[in-house]
């Protein structure tokens, strides 16, 4: 593993650590690209506060502290610097707008809720609903039209414990879509590490089948975490069981406009 572009700072409100401790951690983990995704601060309407984003107003300082440490860094480790963001059609063209006002290279797509986030349930719990499965599915379909997402994070987030085949159905209808916008889908090791739900085996099994592009992610919310060895294994692990088609870089280019 060179690369990980899936970490977190304490803005986020559930991450720990400075950034120079995750930039520390994976440069001793021998990474030669870091990227830094933090939880996407939404132009929420009605005084909505989330409670696992940064907000609007710490947008600059995190932009600014990644870049300085990108400039200070960047005789040892290649450091880039994006967003996790939800599709929400409500309030995406205008995050383009603000998001745009800096120079953010990359976003990962992270669908945590459907619909526009206010009032709706969190995706990983358990659910046997097809419908919200199928939302779940075409909301995400819906962000890879856009163009804007360089890969997919813990694609297999949504936690469906109805019959196998409907969840077949509209995750491999979800796979193949990814597979036709050639975007990337993440195993992700926050859900290694910690045990979850995913990664879902039904999931990465119809991957495979699919022939999606894969890639690792760190999810890290700690700075030990950016660089963990026993997760890799188990992901290295699926990537054999399935036959998956592993990316060791994603192709970020320059800033979102």
């Amino acid at each position: 593993m060179i690369a990980n572009y899936h970490t977190h700072t304490w803005r986020c409100m559930h991450a720990s650590g400075t950034e120079r401790e995750y930039v520390e951690n994976a440069i001793a983990g021998g990474l030669r690209i870091l990227g830094f995704s933090d939880h996407t601060p939404m132009p929420y309407e009605g005084g909505y506060i989330s409670k696992s984003k940064m907000r609007l107003d710490q947008l600059e300082d995190y932009v600014n502290k990644v870049l300085d440490l990108k400039e200070e860094y960047k005789q040892d480790i290649e450091i880039r610097l994006g967003l996790e963001v939800e599709y929400y059609p409500k309030y995406f063209e205008k995050l383009l707008e603000i998001t745009g006002q800096y120079p953010i290279e990359y976003f990962l797509l992270a669908q945590h809720f459907p619909g526009n986030e206010i009032g709706e349930s969190y995706s990983g719990l358990a659910c046997d609903d097809p419908g919200r499965l199928e939302r779940y599915c075409e909301q995400c379909k819906e962000a890879l039209d856009t163009g804007r997402f360089v890969y997919l994070a813990h694609p297999d987030l949504l936690h469906f414990t109805g019959e196998d085949d409907i969840y077949e159905h509209f995750m491999r209808d979800l796979c193949c879509y990814a597979k036709k916008k050639d975007v990337p889908l993440e195993i992700n090791f926050l859900g290694i590490w910690e045990k979850r739900h995913y990664p879902d085996q039904r999931f990465w099994k119809i991957a495979g089948e699919t022939g999606n592009k894969v890639i690792f992610g760190s999810d890290a919310h700690q700075p030990d975490k950016v660089w963990n060895p026993e997760a890799l294994g188990v992901a290295e692990r699926m990537v054999k069981e399935y036959h998956l088609h592993l990316l060791d870089t994603v192709d970020i280019g320059g800033s979102i406009k």
